[in-house]
């Protein structure tokens, strides 16, 4: 099963979201998981090599990559059953490599902000996706959401963005994400993170692996 999780606009939270959903899968739901890391900066990559370094076990393999290796990749990859593949997708989308990825895609989850960017970039996106593979459920995440803001478009935003998918519970901001690494995810931030993955896995996930 493939899942990317991407964005037209950079510093979404793309990233911070596949560590959280990956260290999800493999310790609270055992499946079996690689993560592809195509974002330009290879921030996930660059957290695991830290890992090593910390001699701390990695769940999960985290393989950086070029767009232009997904074809042979999604051909090796294609083998192996019941393994779920996170693709960290870049932030830009003015690559012809990004085509076969979204054409191949099961699920896409696209983080965002209620800020006037954010919310063009991810329509953007969501148009993009949704020509190119009318199959995969496309999933949008509020993140970052601040208790002392009033967020006066964000009804209007919601509903422009169902025209396209689900739109799922939000992610607050907090410090504490600044500490998901390769090997866990703080217990403190389980309360807020769960109502989430535990949606994304039962609704999009589990329903869609093979019997």
């Amino acid at each position: 099963m493939l899942i990317l999780i991407g964005n037209q606009k950079g510093g979404a939270g793309k990233s911070t979201l596949t560590l959280l959903l990956a260290n999800y899968l493999t310790q609270q739901q055992e499946r079996r998981v690689t993560v592809l890391d195509m974002d330009y900066q290879q921030s996930l990559s660059a957290k695991a090599e830290k890992a090593k370094i910390l001699e701390n076990e990695a769940l999960y393999e985290i393989v950086p990559a070029d767009l232009s290796h997904f074809p042979a990749m999604q051909r090796k990859l294609g083998k192996s059953r019941n393994e779920i593949v996170l693709i960290d997708l870049p932030g830009k989308m003015d690559d012809d490599g990004l085509i076969p990825i979204f054409a191949a895609a099961n699920t896409v989850i696209c983080p965002f902000a209620f800020d006037e960017f954010s919310v063009d970039s991810t329509l953007l996106f969501a148009m993009v996706i949704s020509k190119i593979n009318k199959r995969a459920p496309l999933i949008f995440v509020p993140n970052r959401i601040k208790n002392t803001v009033k967020y006066e478009t964000r009804t209007e935003v919601e509903k422009v963005l169902r025209g396209f998918g689900t739109v799922a519970p939000g992610l607050p901001d907090r410090i504490d994400f600044q500490r998901v690494n390769t090997f866990q995810t703080p217990i403190i931030l389980y309360p807020v993170i769960l109502p989430l993955l535990d949606l994304i896995f039962e609704q999009y996930i589990a329903k869609e692996e093979p019997s």
